[in-house]
């Protein structure tokens, strides 16, 4: 029986399991894939870290100097790879845990098809894009083109020519858009409901998310003001593009629903050019049309819903009472819920330091978290053994009490 099982062989997952091996922990990684950090694999093939190479590093190994200063996707994945096997960590894959119950003071993972698994403590770390969130838009089935979720899409090989709507203005969307205008689409058009903030991803050489790093811990008070300013100094006002500076402040916005700002590479050069269109929001489908918030028809052939993911979590955890109404767990790192003692979760926010700096960050507390909650354990086993011994009748039997 493992001391410890990470659910998840992602970047969060990995880190985290290293770290616990490294504090002593006999540490087992479970993953329902077939290989290492498949979400990675699975993304489009044009993707690369937002965060520049030196602030991307998982605990105990660099990212190598190879991978250039921007990592591509299959170089994301061939680092999660050496990662694992320079910790040695114990990864079983194909493995799907269903759900953890609690059982006196162990976890109690139930795996689809095989054994349960024991251990005095879980990690959480099944990704913040697990299940693809697509809209249930009026007239959907009917629609005459192809209606797909980005995380399907690969490139733009298949739309040269074709006219293509992708929603969502986020990175995924903006970034699609892009690859689809240098693929070779007729035509494409982004639908926004709510205008992003947009950052470049390099300014005089400075990569902007590291400014985030260096003031992830002002208040919105005083960060919103001085992104703003910024955006007006490097971007400008598109307005007459279709995106006006949006009302809220941009640290307000990620605090309030976990939206990080839009990293240019590329987007808004396509935008100035007109060889990307903003369009409303989409309420549904008529045929081969698409029908706008503002009430207008547009007819496309392929639509690309870049619309988001679910946690997923519910099945696995939502029994336990950790998770709040939008179903991600209410506490991260080193804190753990009062319903689930010895039960760490990570990789469920979108810091705007960056989602592998703060994945490190949060394996190391949650290692240090453990070895507290263990020498906790040790601790209270002596007075338990004292107490069997005068009042054996108020305690439960010896071999129940885990030391």
């Amino acid at each position: 029986m493992p001391e410890a099982v990470v659910i998840g062989a992602g970047p969060g997952g990995l880190s985290a399991a290293a770290m616990l091996q490294q504090a002593g922990f006999e540490t087992l990684v479970v993953d329902a894939a077939d290989a290492i950090g498949n979400s990675w694999r699975g993304h489009y093939d044009r993707l690369h870290l937002h965060t520049v190479r030196w602030l991307s590093h998982l605990p105990g190994l660099r990212i190598p100097r190879r991978y250039g200063k921007w990592v591509a996707r299959d170089d994301v994945v061939r680092y999660l790879e050496a990662y694992a096997t320079a910790h040695s960590l114990e990864v079983c894959l194909n493995t799907r845990v269903r759900r953890v119950d609690r059982a006196g003071e162990k976890w109690v993972l139930r795996v689809d098809g095989g054994d349960d698994i024991e251990a005095a403590y879980v990690v959480v770390a099944t990704g913040h894009n697990h299940t693809p969130a697509l809209p249930q838009w009026p007239g959907a089935d009917g629609f005459a083109g192809e209606l797909l979720h980005a995380s399907a899409y690969r490139n733009a090989a298949s739309y040269a020519g074709k006219r293509v709507l992708v929603v969502g203005s986020g990175n995924t969307g903006a970034e699609i858009a892009v690859d689809l205008v240098e693929g070779g689409a007729a035509d494409v058009a982004i639908a926004v409901r709510t205008p992003p903030h947009i950052v470049l991803r390099e300014n005089h050489g400075v990569p902007s998310l590291a400014l985030g790093v260096l003031f992830r811990h002002l208040p919105p008070r005083v960060f919103d003001p001085i992104a703003a300013a910024m955006r007006r100094i490097d971007i400008g006002d598109l307005s007459a593009y279709g995106l006006p500076a949006p009302k809220d402040g941009l640290y307000e916005r990620i605090l309030r629903d976990d939206a990080i700002p839009l990293v240019d590479v590329g987007f808004i050069d396509q935008l100035k050019a007109g060889t990307i269109t903003v369009v409303p929001a989409v309420s549904g489908f008529e045929g081969e049309h698409v029908v706008l918030a503002d009430g207008s028809l547009r007819r496309v052939d392929a639509v690309i819903a870049a619309t988001g993911y679910r946690r997923g979590l519910d099945p696995l955890v939502g029994h336990l009472g950790v998770l709040g109404p939008d179903g991600r767990p209410t506490v991260r790192g080193a804190r753990t819920h009062p319903a689930a003692p010895d039960m760490w979760f990570t990789g469920y926010t979108n810091p705007i330091s960056g989602m592998f700096r703060e994945l490190g960050i949060d394996a190391k507390r949650i290692a240090r978290a453990a070895v507290r909650a263990r020498a906790s354990r040790r601790d209270v086993s002596p007075v338990l053994d004292a107490l069997r011994v005068t009042v054996p009748s108020l305690l439960p039997a010896k071999e129940v009490v885990r030391r």
